[in-house]
């Protein structure tokens, strides 16, 4: 697997799956433009080599990890392979947790700063957005603090946005990780350790921007992915463990009792739907940092973005795992990045309105990320959005097969809320059952799906299949 980004950006151009873009590009909007056309346009991630005003080295490399074929390349998978496969060896891997190890030679380390030499401005910090509220360093990256009663390393992905040259204010919500285990450093009254690593291994990030459960390591699950221990090194100013091999390491603590504004920030469902707020104040302390470093940037808009592909894949394995403890008859579940990452297609083998309550029970019943569900027959493939939307337009009853919740606890970055809800915390949700009545045969009452499949003899596909060139395709 891949020990740094360096090796991945170099398994992607090899595939061409990446683009090294060697003309000088603007770090204010240009480069963020660039990536989000070309994700857009579902083209190559973009690795900057000449930033404007950065003579002396700094680049930015564009959407990492903005397609299922890149984050396979990641995996160590061929670029072509089945998103289904995809999927399935995502869930197989993180099933079994590998611990990292410490080790005391980094590459992170080659270059260090303390004290009034820190400044952030050294580095191509882009500005992603026209009308964004400032330059957004952390757009894909890890942020780490440290529980200081049970020891649980928490990585977790939540913007971060440079104030002046050694402050930084991040968009950190109480309900997050980060900031549940802020609040027991503010209830004891101390100010708290945090890192940031930019320019970690692919999979670091993926993890840091996917629901893992209280209590669990993301280094654990990253060691998951990659198939061997990521190697960690211990911080300079603080004892936090960071991955060895980042490209950027951020050193300091949040201040007590201090906020800085924050935002406004076009997010990844693909609209700006706040102004600016008050956000956590974070000082930095050092940065250590690879010689011409590489900053990550996630353009997150309409298109498919880095921060779209990691809950995409990881949300949906966690809710079909949720699903099965419950005893749902689950076969699969998608998040489609397509959708925003606000949708769950759920397929079941059979279904009715105990079973159509509880997968609403299980996806609604506490804060949810995805306020809309669809439930689809398992002759529908969750990961073809083709079938989805026509099991949409031709089995979904407009009054039996949509039911709504109009008061739920969720995210606040969704869209459609109206300033109220959004300032409570609250949203709608949707449930829209695709599945034929449990009471219709299929003798009698469910209609003949007239595709390739179905409308034809077993052994007419295999000729088919076998024979397709010899058709003139």
């Amino acid at each position: 697997m891949f020990k740094d980004n360096r090796d991945f950006v170099g398994a992607l151009q090899k595939t061409g799956d990446a683009v090294r873009v060697s003309r000088e590009v603007d770090w204010d909007l240009e480069a963020a433009a660039v990536t989000g056309r070309s994700c857009e346009m579902k083209g190559p991630a973009c690795l900057f080599e000449r930033l404007k005003d950065y003579p002396e080295g700094g680049r930015i490399l564009g959407a990492p990890v903005a397609t299922y074929r890149r984050l396979a390349i990641a995996m160590g998978l061929g670029p072509d392979t089945p998103m289904r496969e995809v999927f399935q060896e995502f869930e197989r891997r993180l099933s079994r947790p590998v611990k990292p190890v410490a080790v005391k030679a980094a590459s992170c380390k080659e270059n260090k700063l303390f004290g009034d030499d820190v400044d952030l401005y050294r580095f191509p910090i882009p500005t992603v957005h026209e009308g964004d509220g400032g330059r957004y360093i952390g757009t894909w990256h890890c942020v780490i603090n440290q529980d200081p009663e049970t020891g649980w390393t928490n990585w977790g992905m939540y913007r971060l946005m440079v104030f002046n040259r050694r402050l930084i204010t991040g968009y950190l919500k109480p309900y997050s990780h980060f900031g549940l285990i802020q609040e027991k450093y503010k209830q004891a009254g101390k100010p708290m350790p945090v890192s940031v690593a930019i320019g970690a291994d692919p999979l670091c990030a993926i993890v840091a921007a996917s629901p893992v459960g209280i209590g669990e390591d993301e280094a654990d699950f990253a060691g998951a992915l990659a198939q061997s221990p990521i190697e960690l090194v211990k911080c300079e100013t603080n004892d936090l463990l960071v991955p060895a091999h980042a490209e950027i390491i951020l050193e300091g603590e949040i201040l007590r009792d201090v906020e800085l504004p924050e935002g406004p920030f076009g997010e990844f469902p693909g609209f700006r739907t706040q102004g600016w707020a008050p956000g956590s104040a974070f000082k930095i302390k050092a940065i250590t940092y690879r010689s011409n470093p590489i900053l990550c940037l996630s353009p997150e808009g309409v298109g498919i973005s880095d921060g779209k592909i990691g809950p995409s894949i990881a949300g949906a394995i966690g809710i079909k795992n949720r699903l099965k403890r419950y005893g749902v008859p689950v076969v699969d579940v998608y998040i489609p990045p397509e959708m925003g990452a606000l949708v769950a297609v759920v397929s079941v083998k059979e279904s009715n309105r105990e079973i159509v309550s509880q997968i609403a029970g299980v996806i609604h019943g506490r804060r949810t990320s995805v306020p809309k569900v669809i439930i689809v027959n398992d002759d529908v493939d969750v990961f073809n959005l083709d079938e989805v939307m026509h099991a949409m337009g031709t089995r979904l009853h407009p009054i039996r097969g949509v039911s709504a919740d109009p008061d739920k606890q969720g995210w606040t970055l969704v869209p459609y809320l109206s300033p109220e809800e959004r300032s409570k915390g609250r949203l709608a949700t949707g449930i829209y059952d695709c599945t034929w009545p449990a009471e219709w045969t299929k003798e009698s009452d469910i209609p003949v799906r007239m595709s390739f499949q179905n409308a034809y003899p077993e052994a007419l596909q295999k000729k088919i299949i076998a024979e397709w060139k010899q058709y003139g395709f």
